[in-house]
């Protein structure tokens, strides 16, 4: 198994930038892919953004917030960070990251997340 644990959301206004860090333990050998996702209330989750865990630096970021967020990792500190900038009170929402154990499997294993409230 793997657990998740993520942190350094908050409030800010508009504008500011945020810093969210995923921390992995357990059998973190066995990940694939670290992914960042987001729900907003009354809305469905969506995929932020995502990075392979071994190898190289291959990340993916979703169209919402390319230009604005970036992904990277730190395999020895076992975590995933995810960089927020140009924060927009839409990005308003819980931001959780999840693992995948290969490039066909879904993701799973999801943190317990951490409040982004972006103030206009």
């Amino acid at each position: 198994q793997v657990q998740l644990v993520e942190s350094g959301g908050g409030l800010v206004q508009a504008g500011d930038s945020l810093k969210l860090s995923c921390v992995a333990s357990g059998r973190t050998l066995s990940i694939y892919a670290v992914g960042w996702f987001r729900q907003a209330p009354g809305k469905e989750r969506e995929f932020v953004a995502g990075i392979l865990w071994h190898g190289g630096a291959n990340a993916r970021v979703a169209d919402s917030v390319k230009g604005r967020f970036s992904i990277s990792r730190d395999n020895v500190k076992k975590t995933v960070y995810l960089q927020m900038n140009s924060l927009k009170p839409e990005d308003t929402a819980v931001y959780s990251c999840a693992v995948k154990f290969s490039s066909g499997s879904g993701y799973g294993y999801w943190g317990q997340g951490t409040q982004v409230t972006v103030s206009s």
